[in-house]
Parts: C-alpha cells; structure tokens; sequence
C-alpha cells in the first residue's frame, strides 16, 4: 500500500503541476484546498478495485473510515466524496496513459459489454438517457456500453475506449491501434477487407478467424497457435469484472460510471507485477497531451 500510494502520489504533484499552467484561469480568489488531495483520492478508488468489498459505499463505511483510518487525516463524508469524484476523470485518464504497456509486436483486441441497468427496467432508466444504447453480445441483448481494449502479449493495456453499446467493434478499432505495429489478433466482430488493407499499408497485420460462409485460408502455424491464444483477454475481462467490480447497475452520475471503469482499469494496471511502483516519471508523456481549454 506504501509503493502504490508513492506511485500515484508522484503521479499527482506532476499532474497537478501540469495542470495549473495548462488550464484557463478560473478568475476565482478563494481557492481552498480540500479534505483529501489529490492523490489520497486516486488512491481510494484504486485501493477499492482491489479490496474484497463489492460496493463502494461499503467500501468507504467500513474499508475506508475503519480499516484504513490510520492511512489518512480527516475525512470528508461518504456523499462529499461521490461529490467530488468528476474531477478525478481527467488525473485517471492521463494516468492509464502514462501506464500504457510496451510495443512488443503483438498484440489481442476485443470488447465487453457494461450494462447500467436490468433489461426490464431500460425504459425507466433515466442517468444515462442519451448516452447509453441497446446492444448486442454473445450473452445477449443489454443497455449500456462497450469497454473496448488492446492489449500487448505480456498483458499490459495498450489502450481502451468506451463507446454506446451499439457500436460496431470495428468503428474506434482503427483510431485505438494509429500507434501500433506488427500483429493484431481478434474475434470475427472486426472482419473487414477495407480495414484490413488500411492496417497492413502501414504495417500492422490484422488477424481473426472466419465465419462459415467464408472461404478458408491458410495461415502460418505460428498466427494459428497465437489466434488461440486470444482468449487471454477474455481472462483480464472476468478478472475485472468478477474480481475488481468493472460492471454494475447502481450508478446515479454518467461521469462517475466512467471514473469507476477508468479507476478499475488502473487498478489492474498497477497490479501487475511488472510495473515499477518507484517514483513514476510522467512530464514527457504529459507534455504530448493537448492543451486542455
């Protein structure tokens, strides 16, 4: 718990520092800093994803203002936090690019579904009218979004996009792999010869299997071995759901949802046991994000 908060801490003081030069000025006089900064909030909802609590509100009752206590000074109340835990969408994005994973030349893609309510209660939902949408997986019909997700061979994530949840696949695949070559392995949803042509002009090499009514082709045995080896990110996707709480139907802020997705997906990152829990060097990665206005 020491290594990951001097990890997200580093991360913080940078961030925050970035920050104030790159942002408009607001015009305000009082600027008075908070109960928990920026960092011991980070911390929180990492800290959450990889706790046994299924809950957040649990969560902070009895992990936080119980079992962590002595990890922090005074605290603010449980609804304060949920309060403040839009301005934590940004710091989570920047973060899991800082985290992104090592080019090795190969790579796994696929998609999830994330439901945010019941089937039979679609047409009462209304925190996400407008942005969520009924979509389809091998599971079934559900309401909600997509967690799209690259992934390199050694498991870390390459990059992620949340879109509705009846995006085709193949609509944010492109713009998620503009960075990356070599080869990319994938289920039948990204079939396209248009698309394929596109990614090998400039050097990555598509490869999925193939549908019944499609004709065979040979592949070399190593593709073959390595297409079967495309259920390991189907594992990270159990891992995050039935393991670190990714998907439930309890949420009541659009922008909260997509803190807690974002928080889950950094937690995995920083459990892997290849990432460096020293002091976490961010002002290049920093510097290639736009300005924000």
């Amino acid at each position: 718990m020491t290594a990951l908060f001097c990890c997200i801490d580093d991360f913080a003081k940078t961030f925050e520092d970035w920050e104030k030069h790159r942002l408009i000025d607001t015009g305000r006089q009082r600027l008075r800093s908070g109960k928990l900064s920026l960092s011991e909030m980070l911390f929180i909802m990492v800290l959450f994803h990889g706790s046994a609590y299924k809950d957040f509100k649990h969560f902070w009752l009895y992990g936080v203002e119980i079992e962590y206590r002595d990890c922090f000074g005074d605290l603010p109340s449980y609804g304060r936090f949920v309060t403040l835990m839009p301005r934590l969408l940004v710091p989570f994005c920047v973060l899991l690019h800082c985290f992104r994973g090592e080019e090795t030349g190969l790579y796994f893609a696929d998609s999830t579904k994330l439901a945010v309510c019941h089937n039979a209660r679609i047409s009462r939902n209304k925190v996400f009218k407008g942005l969520a949408k009924r979509g389809r997986s091998t599971m079934g019909w559900f309401f909600g979004f997509k967690l799209h997700m690259v992934i390199n061979s050694k498991g870390p994530v390459m990059a992620v996009k949340i879109t509705a949840g009846n995006t085709d696949d193949r609509k944010p695949f492109e713009a998620m792999v503009a960075e990356l070559d070599g080869k990319m392995f994938a289920d039948k949803g990204y079939i396209s010869k248009a698309l394929f042509r596109r990614l090998w002009q400039r050097g990555l090499h598509l490869i999925t299997g193939i549908r019944r009514n499609m004709k065979n082709y040979l592949l070399p045995l190593l593709d073959k071995i390595l297409l079967r080896k495309r259920f390991i990110i189907e594992t990270l996707f159990d891992k995050l759901k039935s393991g670190m709480g990714l998907e439930h139907t309890r949420h009541r802020s659009p922008t909260n949802a997509f803190v807690h997705v974002l928080s889950c997906v950094v937690a995995y990152v920083l459990a892997q046991p290849k990432v460096k829990m020293g002091k976490v060097v961010v002002p290049d990665v920093i510097r290639s994000i736009p300005n924000v206005t």
